[in-house]
């Protein structure tokens, strides 16, 4: 037996959750305080520094570590390329370093309380369920997951292990998303109804095929890590490090990518819950392992209590919905942006809910004449608030994946539709596709048996 076969037998053995583990709804649990939930098993005192171990040190994992770091202690650092990491391992040159996020969390099991996860989206699931599975808490880049069925079971693992848990969504620790629900919530634009998104997204190529050319893989990267639970497939820069995004393998697209973030605000301030039916509207050029250059669809969401039925819309690929005639001709509505719209008036920010406004400018002004009250906490940092919960300094984070579970799902489910190529009508307590069967296998995936999950029963 080698040693990747020996590794975390106790967490490895026995392949992945079945179907009976499932979640059979979207908010099966409530959200617990964590005085109920108690400390957790790795409760650190207030007046100890956070042990972290970061799965993921180059691109966005660069800023996480560095966040983490300006006030707690990197313990363990883990990049499957050595060349991406080099910066960031430079920084911490005393700090235990390694490929295999496997073989880390085996060998530092004891000396680390908490994991970053900044990976590539197909392996936030497998890197964070194990991680969770030894009692640790963890912090997972956005999209939390890659599939319905993962966004659940990391939703069911942070209860079972009674660990702190952030999705990193920074707009959702933000001012201006507490502004907008502030707003809706003291009628400032009046019932709701239809929601606008767009972006420019995708940066990266989409809409291509598979690369026949053979290429040399890089020195410092271990090519077979960085595929993780994906399929086997010869390396190329088509990948990796950046472009892994459009990859049905490896990435979610657009809506993967900033989906979580510009999504938020509404998902939180209207209580939106899940969509009944998402609208295939058009796309271009389907293609067979990359999502298309282009999309735009329709999330239509049911009425909630005395809230009405709302539509959403999702433009990418530089495609953008009308420009309202009450928005001044000076204001840009930009790469990237967001349109909330009720009936008395709309509410425009930007990707991450920073800086909004309300059209037209003189409900704005007349608005906020009045002092609308803040009722919401403001926060330092979604960093902050994962390292507080972590230390039992508050009760949970506000994108802890009781949130980002159900959040995530709503996010991915436009893929789903374009992946089918048509509208899917959604039953989300069945988590099924009720009207094109053939969609339902995108809701899960299969994983390499050295990758295999955790259990959670």
């Amino acid at each position: 037996m080698n040693r990747k076969e020996t590794i975390s037998r106790r967490l490895f053995l026995g392949g992945t959750l079945g179907t009976g583990a499932l979640l059979t709804q979207a908010c099966a649990f409530p959200i617990v305080p964590r005085h109920v939930l108690g400390r957790g098993p790795r409760h650190i005192p207030p007046s100890q520094k956070l042990r972290i171990a970061c799965v993921g040190c180059g691109g966005k994992g660069e800023s996480d570590i560095e966040a983490v770091a300006k006030t707690e202690q990197i313990a363990a650092l883990c990049d499957v390329d050595w060349a991406s990491a080099a910066k960031t391992f430079k920084g911490f040159p005393n700090v235990p370093k390694y490929k295999d996020f496997r073989e880390m969390l085996d060998k530092e099991d004891k000396n680390i309380d908490a994991v970053t996860v900044s990976t590539p989206d197909h392996m936030h699931a497998p890197i964070a369920l194990t991680a969770m599975a030894m009692g640790k808490h963890v912090f997972v880049q956005k999209p939390l997951t890659q599939t319905v069925d993962e966004a659940r079971k990391m939703r069911e693992s942070a209860h079972k292990h009674r660990v702190c848990t952030m999705m990193g969504i920074q707009g959702h620790a933000g001012e201006g998303i507490r502004l907008i629900r502030e707003w809706i919530e003291a009628g400032a634009i009046g019932k709701v109804r239809e929601v606008q998104y767009w972006t420019n997204r995708p940066i990266w190529p989409q809409g291509i095929d598979r690369p026949e050319e053979e290429v040399r893989i890089p020195e410092t990267m271990a090519w077979d890590l960085w595929l993780g639970v994906a399929p086997t497939r010869p390396y190329n820069p088509c990948y990796a490090p950046f472009k892994w995004r459009g990859w049905y393998d490896f990435g979610g697209g657009a809506l993967a990518d900033v989906g979580c973030h510009m999504m938020d605000a509404a998902f939180w301030s209207l209580d939106l819950g899940m969509p009944d039916k998402i609208e295939l509207v058009d796309m271009s050029e389907a293609h067979k392992e990359t999502f298309p250059k282009w999309t735009i669809l329709t999330y239509h969401f049911p009425a909630r209590g005395k809230m009405p039925p709302v539509k959403a819309l999702w433009y990418d690929g530089n495609k953008m919905p009308p420009r309202p005639e009450s928005m001044p001709k000076e204001r840009k509505m930009g790469e990237s942006g967001q349109f909330i719209i009720g009936d008395e008036g709309i509410i425009f920010a930007g990707m991450y809910a920073e800086g909004p406004r309300i059209l037209p400018e003189q409900r704005m002004l007349d608005f906020m004449a009045a002092k609308p009250e803040k009722k919401y906490e403001r926060v330092k940092s979604h960093y902050v608030e994962w390292i507080e919960a972590c230390k039992g300094l508050r009760e949970n984070t506000g994108a802890n994946f009781d949130y980002a579970g159900p959040q995530t799902e709503m996010v991915l489910l436009g893929n789903l539709a374009v992946r089918a190529g048509k509208t899917i009508a959604w039953d989300g307590k069945k988590m099924k596709v009720t009207n094109a069967p053939e969609a339902n296998q995108y809701l899960r995936k299969t994983y390499r048996k050295e990758f295999a999950l955790p259990k959670l029963a």
